[in-house]
């Protein structure tokens, strides 16, 4: 038992770590299945997009993915246009308020594609059929050879023993993918390391007190989500006993639609008033009344994870 402990208290900590790798995984896993059983190279003048499809397309997919279940991104776009102001067009300080918390959207968001196009490269399947179709790749390949050669080129990644008849130069279209992809997953790398480290020298508040404030957004999401399920579970039992026994509902309190809208806005740091959540503001400001709520600097990209505590839903 007290293993088990020490595993979920593991995941815990370290569930960021473990939600990329098993992201990872998912997704290394499914270009291996596309590429070794549902990958048919045509071997013909389709080369090119054909492969092409399969290396960019499947990406996108999963960069549009990446959005949908990013809880950020329907934060804010959830009520961002009401209907009473349909017509009225959005400042240039919204813009830019939405660009900023949009760029580590995007990144998370670039995780997965980006690691589809790196395993893609590194087996070379795709890339090998896309390049045997590229003008480019047959010009150098076969200069001075004739038509014969080109065509030799388009069924090359179907009968590897052409390869003979062409010239051994094709050998490097393998190693030219893998070393793209090594290049990729190598710039990742990099970038990732970046990125935290940027965001963390930018933090507002030390190491220690950011940790404590990851424990307190885990924990108040985790009460959040029993509260909301009990008062939920309170509401429709009243209203469906009330409409079986065909009785006057009973008082029941509920958040208003404002209290719910000043709760779930974008969390905004400000250095005098220093609150660990959106509730935690709300509550602290006479309910959201006081001038003080709607005050706040840019939410630092390092403090992202107050609005992302919510991981467990989709954002639907």
């Amino acid at each position: 038992m007290d293993k088990l402990h020490v595993a979920l208290d593991f995941c815990i900590r370290h569930q960021t770590v473990l939600g990329y790798g098993i992201v990872s995984l998912l997704t290394a896993a499914s270009e291996h299945i596309f590429s070794s059983v549902v990958f048919k190279c045509p071997c013909n003048s389709g080369n090119m997009l054909y492969g092409s499809v399969f290396l960019i397309v499947p990406a996108f997919i999963l960069f549009l993915l990446g959005y949908m279940v990013n809880t950020r991104t329907w934060c804010l776009l959830t009520d961002s246009c009401p209907p009473e102001q349909r017509c009225s067009c959005i400042s240039w300080e919204t813009c830019t308020y939405y660009c900023l918390v949009l760029v580590p959207v995007t990144a998370r968001a670039l995780v997965a594609p980006l690691i589809w196009i790196a395993m893609a490269l590194l087996r070379a399947s795709f890339y090998e059929c896309a390049a045997s179709g590229n003008s480019m790749i047959q010009n150098l390949m076969c200069k001075d050879k004739g038509k014969l050669c080109d065509n030799l080129l388009l069924k090359l990644p179907c009968n590897e023993k052409l390869l003979k008849n062409i010239s051994n130069e094709f050998l490097s279209l393998q190693a030219q993918s893998q070393l793209i992809g090594w290049l990729l997953i190598a710039s990742i790398t990099t970038m990732a390391l970046i990125l935290t480290c940027v965001s963390h020298c930018y933090s507002p508040v030390s190491y220690l007190q950011l940790k404590f404030w990851k424990i307190y957004s885990k924990k108040e999401n985790d009460l959040f989500e029993i509260k909301a399920k009990e008062h939920a579970t309170g509401l429709a039992e009243r209203n469906t006993n009330c409409f079986f026994e065909i009785t006057d509902p009973a008082p029941f309190q509920t958040p208003s639609n404002e209290d719910w809208q000043k709760i779930s806005s974008l969390y905004t740091f400000h250095p005098q008033d220093q609150y660990y959540s959106m509730i935690h503001k709300y509550i602290n400001t006479n309910r959201g009344n006081s001038i003080k709520f709607g005050e706040g600097d840019q939410n630092p990209p390092v403090l992202g994870f107050v609005d992302e505590a919510n991981t467990s839903e989709s954002g639907f």
